[in-house]
Order: structure tokens, then sequence, then C-alpha cells
């Protein structure tokens, strides 16, 4: 069994605050008038049969910034520890994160620093990035994302259901489409799956973070807003950093050179930045066109991320 693991000793620089309810932090009176059916509503009447569309440069400095903070300055036999990758590059899977990053000022992202445009609406503004889906073209088209392309990102919403449980109260479920097309035709489809749950009163935490435009001022805020606020224990890891290094230990481990064809991912368990959890694969089958690996993201026995990968 293959079994690789990670410490997060550098995930602060990349950590936000997940909205996750945890330990029963309440929800004030005056946030619940809106229910999770009217936020639900609201999304489908503004965003049904719409596209929102942005135009990015692949730059050679963002893709070696994030190659150099994962620790691996080898890019397609290249180290980029120095130079930064040269134009013509593939984007190695997941990869693409680091791109299409939110425009505008930070006033008008969420309290996570998020994009809000497929947000629920107020109350439900606590933002937990829950799983999804990316499915790469066949590597016969040419059409990967490369350091130079103009890429067009065109995103849709998919879904977005007003849910209701015991332990979690009113909650809305959204799922968002993302297509990036470079030159040579669409290079990969994104999908991600959302739950937005209401915002938690801030007079049931006994000690009431720090105002939270101190928080890009540094890490002691960013903490205090996930532990007093959140109520978690630490610095919660933001998931896709754990998708990213899902998809390079396949990589290293299973691709033989090759990248997968698809990867379905869901969040099961919350990591906190400072420790150390391994990847490992827990099967392989046999699938149509190929295999598929069941790959998950464990900490002392608990399964925080889960993955099937198929190539």
């Amino acid at each position: 069994m293959m079994t690789k693991s990670i410490h997060l000793r550098q995930a602060g620089r990349i950590a936000h605050a997940a909205s996750c309810q945890r330990r029963g932090l309440t929800v004030s009176s005056h946030l619940q008038k809106a229910t999770a059916a009217d936020a639900a509503s609201y999304l489908l009447e503004n965003f049904a049969d719409k596209s929102v569309v942005r135009r990015q440069l692949i730059d050679a400095n963002q893709l070696q910034k994030l190659a150099l903070t994962l620790g691996r300055p080898n890019l397609n036999g290249t180290d980029v520890s120095e130079n930064a990758p040269v134009a013509g590059t593939p984007v190695p899977p997941g990869y693409h994160l680091a791109y299409f990053t939110p425009n505008g000022t930070e006033g008008g992202l969420g309290a996570d620093g998020t994009d809000r445009t497929f947000n629920a609406s107020a109350p439900f503004t606590r933002r937990m990035w829950a799983g999804g889906k990316m499915q790469w073209s066949e590597p016969s088209s040419g059409a990967l994302l490369r350091v130079g392309d103009e890429v067009e990102e065109r995103t849709r919403l998919l879904s977005a259901v007003p849910k209701k449980s015991r332990s979690a109260g009113e909650m809305v479920l959204v799922e968002v489409e993302k297509e990036f097309w470079g030159p040579k035709g669409l290079a990969l489809t994104d999908r991600r799956s959302w739950v937005f749950r209401p915002e938690i009163d801030l007079n049931a935490v006994k000690e009431p973070p720090k105002p939270l435009e101190n928080v890009t001022r540094g890490p002691s805020s960013v903490k205090d807003l996930t532990t007093k606020s959140e109520d978690h224990a630490g610095l919660v890891v933001h998931g896709p950093l754990n998708l990213i290094n899902l998809l390079n230990y396949w990589r290293d481990i299973h691709g033989n050179g090759e990248g997968p064809r698809d990867i379905k991912y869901r969040a099961m368990s919350p990591l906190y930045a400072g420790e150390t959890y391994s990847i490992r694969t827990d099967g392989v089958r046999d699938a149509e066109g190929g295999k598929v690996w069941d790959v998950l993201v464990e900490k002392n026995g608990t399964v925080c991320m889960k993955s099937e990968i198929s190539a």
C-alpha cells in the first residue's frame, strides 16, 4: 500500500477560514429571517442560463511561485527554483487553481476572502468547499493549459438547493461549473460543490474575534477568525490545497508520466495548519477505458478527504 505524508507547515500562508459549523455555535434570530429556500431562489433567478466569462494570461511567475510553495521545484523536468517556466510549459493537474483569483477590492469579497458572485445571499454567508469533480480533455486534443496561453474561464450555476437537517439546521447547497478554454479548445471542466450556512451570532462567542478588516494584517487575526468566530481548533487548511496534494501524489505514484482523466473528491473532516496527514491509495479497479484509484487523505485514522481518480 502506497502512503505519502504531508506536513502542513506552510499551510498558514494559504489557509483560510473554512465555513464549518462546529460545537454548538448559534445563529441569532435577526439573521434567520431569510430562509435557505429564499437564498436558493435568489441564485436561480439571477444566474439560471447565464455564464460569467473572464480571461487571463497563464503567466509563468504564478506557476513558479505555486510550485515553490508546494516544495516541488521540478516542472516537466525543468528546475524552476531560479527561473520561471518557459512559455509552453503545461500546467500540472490542479495548478489552475492559482489562476482566476477574484477581481475587485477587498471590500467586495466574502468574509473568507472568496468571490461572492455565486455565493448564497445573507444570512447564508459561511461557505464550505465540500467537493467536486475535475475532468481534463483527452491528451490527443492538445488542449492543455500552458504557460503563455490566453485562457477563458466560463462559469455557470448548475444548481442551488435548500436543505435542512436536525444537527446543522438550514443550509444552501450550490454547484457551479467552470470551463477553461485555451487556444486549442476546452482544456478542463471543473465542477465545485459548496455548502452555505448561516452567519454565526458573535454574541454567543465568549471572546469575539478582532474586526475582520484586520485579517490581512497578520496571521494572528486569521487565527482569531477561525478559532473564536468559527470555533475551530486552529487555522483551517483550504480544501483545494489538499486536492492539489492528492493529484501530486497520484502523479508521483501511479501516473507514469501521464495525467489523470478526471478526479471526483469530497471533503470529510477539517485539517489545521501545523498538522501532518497521510495520503494513501485505498484501492484500484478496472473501469471502462482504464482504471480508477481510490485515494484518501487521512489524519490519525480519520479520513479528511476522499477521491476517485481515473486514467
